[in-house]
């Protein structure tokens, strides 16, 4: 199954050193694979799975900003699992694409990876779902994130790293999901602009890690306290990374 080309654009990421193949209409990555990518501390010659991996923006931004990785990526929908696997192929980036569900991880990723990267969907399926059957699959589920959890302390070689972005009330139930497997938890909170509330984060945890709870200084995304005008007001940190293909992992580092 694949979506048809006429049914598809072309998108720039990281100043056009990416370019992605998205369904016009259906679930179409923005800033938070980025920033999910931006947050990991792959180096050259490790691993690293995606587990729902869409169309690849997560794991090919981290391909493009660091060489050398083992990529690998999980998805659920059989049409985002082909766009991955040519965007791919498209942008030079190796990549093994399967598709399956994460709770009944394909025999062809039973390993064991240094980092598995995460951007669940962040709604419950509840409510009026989506009109586009792709996206509402992409942006609810029925899967809780202590199984995203679950599934990544499984493919995790020890003392390798989760990294996760979601929602922040997601929070609390991904904490407890972490023992007795992931320790060290660090917490970035994603803010939009200096003094609001953060409606996402990033977590980070390490396989076999005991560090004690860490809650990071929040980053910023937009300057200024409200919008000014038909023009990006990212903060020059927000613009290191989602438009330079900066490393935001280092805002870890500092501190785990």
């Amino acid at each position: 199954m694949t979506f048809p080309d006429d049914a598809l654009t072309d998108d720039k990421f990281l100043m056009g050193r990416l370019r992605l193949l998205q369904p016009a209409r259906g679930y179409r990555a923005a800033t938070d694979p980025v920033l999910l990518a931006a947050a990991c501390s792959a180096e050259p010659g490790q691993s690293v799975l995606d587990l729902g991996c869409g169309a690849g923006a997560a794991a090919l931004c981290l391909g493009a900003r660091v060489g050398g990785l083992a990529l690998a990526g999980l998805e659920l929908q059989p049409e985002y699992a082909d766009l991955a696997r040519r965007n791919a192929e498209r942008n030079a980036i190796p990549m093994q694409v399967e598709c399956g569900d994460l709770t009944d991880m394909p025999r062809a990723l039973r390993r064991g990876f240094d980092h598995v990267i995460a951007n669940p969907p962040y709604y419950a399926a509840t409510g009026s779902p989506s009109p586009v059957k792709l996206r509402d699959t992409a942006l609810r589920t029925d899967t809780p994130i202590a199984a995203w959890v679950a599934a990544s302390a499984t493919r995790l070689n020890p003392g390798g790293w989760l990294t996760m972005i979601f929602a922040t009330p997601n929070l609390p139930e991904a904490l407890a999901a972490l023992p007795p497997k992931l320790g060290s938890p660090l917490i970035l909170p994603l803010a939009p602009r200096e003094g609001r509330e953060a409606p996402r984060v990033i977590l980070r945890a390490r396989k076999g890690g005991r560090a004690a709870f860490r809650l990071l200084p929040p980053f910023v995304l937009h300057a200024g306290p409200a919008h000014d005008g038909d023009r990006e007001n990212y903060t020059p940190a927000a613009t290191a990374v989602l438009r330079g293909g900066g490393d935001l992992s280092a805002a870890f580092r500092r501190f785990g």
